[in-house]
């Protein structure tokens, strides 16, 4: 099938064509038709399979033929999770409409708001955005959804892991009753479904892939080794196999901050990203890993949701995920539009188990190699029982624990709250 035949006009498909597609990718095949059909749609994709233009090409389609009679109000709302993302839907909303009248922007925390609120009073058509920043704005008078016509949820099922449901709820009250909605997700977890139940009517389902699979192309390997030994190991593959552009996944900030420092000192070139750095840092680090002068990118799972790196060859997860599903969305960065990479989990004893979730959930076995120097002898229980005095250091060290008689179990709940609803205004 070509695009053509799904009913888009000429000023698209000349875009389109100047982006190199010949024909749609299949969430592109099933989502567009009934988007210009004017149904809510339910749609299952994961990373790398177009599903930017899966909605985007139909909205603004449909903007085409029925334009604005007011003055550039906002029509369509894009929410995303992450800064990074947003950017990305941008370039590709503006790669598509590049023929056509359309004003798009982005909005974001992280910057300088006032840019951005100068952009907003000259009118625009298409609003990309994280959820914080929109409502921070909307609050101050800058923004009103009075004339949106479509809403747009991109890679909700992060959202939700990142906190935004109630920033989600608000935004939805805000918006018009008659409008179409689009929810986009690469997993349908029971609060997702209990989310679109909220607010999509009456959606048709639209599944590219089943549901958590990995790409075809896509050759996933186990390195078993000690906890130790984990840096040496990564420095071994990368420098002996020569890997040019490798993004690499650690649980934490600090992690990222570490292993990027240490692979330096390896006189491997290297950047982290993560949630507290700046979002210039963020761009710079992002921008000269794209550009080949950074050779490998270090990045927590926050930072690096939405990250789209054209024919990125490995992805290594130098800590596996404690939730099966991010190894999915990790290794997506790579295989992406039908080609082929390499996705390497660097293993130590105390992540068995993280093994078998996520092999229970692709339903096979993954392939594991100990390479001769790297064979593992921990102890699963000495590595416990020296995570648990660590915590317990820890919490002994922090102020926030001191506190007299009950208060502290108090304030340490009302921290834990307060600590989520923070991690995901950090993308703002």
């Amino acid at each position: 099938m070509s695009f053509k035949k799904l009913g888009l006009s000429d000023a698209l498909l000349k875009a389109i064509s100047k982006k190199g597609y010949t024909t749609p990718s299949p969430i592109q095949e099933k989502a567009i038709p009934k988007i210009l059909e004017g149904r809510d749609v339910l749609a299952s994709a994961q990373t790398g399979t177009g599903k930017t233009a899966g909605f985007t090409l139909p909205m603004l389609e449909k903007m085409i033929v029925s334009p604005s009679l007011h003055k550039r109000p906002i029509r369509a709302l894009i929410l995303t999770p992450t800064r990074e993302l947003a950017a990305q839907i941008l370039d590709d909303v503006k790669a598509y409409s590049q023929f056509i009248d359309i004003r798009s922007m982005v909005i974001f925390g992280g910057v300088n708001a006032n840019p951005q609120i100068r952009t907003l009073k000259q009118g625009v058509d298409v609003l990309v955005a994280t959820p914080g920043r929109l409502l921070d704005l909307h609050n101050q008078g800058y923004i009103s959804f009075s004339k949106t016509e479509f809403l747009v949820l991109d890679e909700a099922d992060r959202m939700l892991d990142m906190g935004f449901l109630r920033d989600i709820k608000k935004v939805l009250a805000l918006l018009p009753q008659k409008r179409q909605n689009l929810l986009f997700s690469a997993t349908f977890s029971k609060d997702i479904k209990k989310l679109a139940g909220s607010f999509l009517n009456n959606p048709v389902l639209v599944e590219a892939t089943p549901e958590n699979t990995t790409a075809e192309k896509v050759n996933q390997t186990i390195y078993r080794t000690n906890k130790g030994a984990k840096t040496e190991l990564v420095i071994k593959l990368i420098t002996e196999g020569n890997w040019e552009q490798v993004l690499i996944f650690t649980r934490t900030k600090h992690g990222a901050n570490k292993l990027s420092q240490k692979l330096e000192k390896a006189k491997i070139s290297s950047a982290a990203i993560h949630g507290n750095k700046s979002q210039g840092a963020r761009t710079k680090a992002l921008a000269g890993f794209k550009s080949g002068k950074v050779r490998v990118l270090v990045a927590t799972d926050i930072a690096a949701r939405g990250l789209d790196i054209p024919l990125l060859p490995y992805v290594i997860n130098y800590e596996l995920p404690n939730i099966p599903e991010d190894y999915v969305h990790r290794i997506g960065r790579t295989g992406r539009a039908g080609a082929s990479g390499d996705a390497i989990s660097i293993v130590s004893v105390d992540e068995f188990e993280y093994v078998r979730g996520i092999e229970k959930l692709l339903g096979s076995k993954l392939d594991s190699i100990i390479l001769e120097g790297f064979e593992p002898t921990d102890n699963l229980q000495d590595i416990l029982d020296k995570k648990a005095a660590n915590k317990a250091a820890h919490k002994r060290n922090n102020p926030r624990n001191r506190n007299a008689g009950g208060k502290g179990k108090n304030n340490s709940n009302s921290n834990s709250g307060n600590r989520n609803r923070e991690r995901g205004r950090g993308n703002r």
